[in-house]
């Protein structure tokens, strides 16, 4: 699914120096390219505050802690998302609101917040999945009508843009009051381990922020809130330095090859292509994701793996039927979108490695399969 170790031949020796200089001044956690990658993220996301840490789903906790949420808040999200999302919701005695996705998307319903909305709510938490932006003029302007908290799960989607309607063009995660992501290596800016970060333009939040990742500590050994473990490591920001310029170019690969995926397989009647318009960086193709419809969706996944073709289900079960999470607040008929999605779609290899001849050959593979 991700070639890792075709785009590292690009970078190697950066790479390796970058790690031998950890090695070398054995400055491991919160040395000089940890606080040299924050600013670096901060300048290329025009965001006030970025606060690294362990990982993406400690990044989601991270805030909902900071923003002070207590017991029985509830938090909105989509159903149809990975676990992350939800766990951390849960692990903090909050309480998950599950709302389905729109069909032509894949990201959370506006119509669906909005319903699920009570005097209890505290924030939505919107997923940019699979690298494509939502609908953030809709939701931040439910969360001003209800003065609910926006907090974006950016883990699928760093260096997207959205423009709203008033023209202005904000990187996501930079638009509620705070963003997540996930430096995971299968990301679009994906180090060699675990990592994760923070945005925010809220400078008391940041400031809460900076001492929960750091076990409550603004000065050492006095701990001022309830904190956690949560730092991102000094090899892992100086292989986030060497990528972080190179992202752009990172996500114009994937949408590039997302444009050859929309040629070769377009006007078929049993795909319906992901949403996209050429020259947009809405979506940065974090997984370029098919709906397979009147075919048989998990056939065709046996046959592109039997011919060494990596694919993959996100995601085959949503999260209201997953045991952790099923609860009888949740009806089938809310999620009618959701369980349609599960069943029809299909993700292919999307990496900046991609080119013509695997394209050719995965496209040919599909249609293949569903014209025999």
């Amino acid at each position: 699914m991700v070639d890792l170790n075709g785009q590292y031949q690009g970078i190697k020796d950066k790479v390796n120096a970058s790690i031998q200089e950890v090695l070398d001044s054995n400055t491991y956690i919160n040395g000089p390219l940890v606080h040299e990658f924050q600013k670096n993220l901060e300048t290329y996301l025009n965001v006030k505050h970025v606060i690294p840490c362990a990982n993406g789903t400690d990044a989601l906790q991270i805030i909902m802690m900071g923003l002070g949420l207590k017991s029985g808040d509830e938090v909105i999200t989509a159903d149809f998302t990975f676990a992350a999302t939800v766990e951390v919701i849960a692990l903090l005695n909050l309480t998950p609101v599950l709302v389905d996705v729109e069909i032509d998307t894949f990201n959370i319903s506006i119509d669906a917040i909005e319903k699920a909305i009570t005097p209890k709510t505290k924030a939505i938490v919107p997923v940019h999945l699979f690298g494509r932006a939502a609908n953030m003029d809709a939701i931040m302007a439910i969360a001003k009508k209800y003065n609910i908290h926006v907090i974006e799960d950016t883990a699928q989607a760093v260096g997207a843009n959205y423009k709203s309607a008033d023209g202005t063009n904000k990187k996501v995660g930079t638009i509620g009051i705070a963003g997540a992501t996930s430096f995971f290596p299968s990301k679009n800016l994906g180090c060699y381990g675990d990592g994760g970060a923070i945005f925010t333009n809220d400078d008391d939040l940041a400031h809460t922020l900076r001492g929960i990742v750091n076990h409550g500590m603004y000065e050492r050994y006095h701990h001022d809130v309830v904190g956690v473990n949560s730092r991102l490591d000094s090899i892992q920001a100086g292989v986030l330095n060497i990528k972080l310029p190179l992202l752009d170019s990172y996500n114009k690969a994937r949408q590039l090859a997302a444009e050859k995926y929309n040629k070769a397989l377009g006007n078929h009647k049993n795909i319906i292509l992901p949403e996209f318009e050429v020259g947009c960086d809405w979506h940065v193709f974090h997984q370029y994701t098919l709906r397979i419809i009147d075919a048989d969706r998990d056939g065709l996944l046996t046959h592109l793996q039997k011919l060494g073709i990596p694919c993959a289900i996100y995601y085959p079960i949503p999260l209201h039927k997953q045991k952790a999470y099923l609860d009888d607040r949740y009806l089938e008929e809310n999620f009618g979108v959701t369980n349609q999605l599960s069943k029809e779609v299909i993700s292919l290899p999307m990496h900046t490695e991609l080119d013509d001849e695997q394209i050719k050959y995965i496209t040919d593979s599909i249609l293949d399969y569903l014209n025999k």
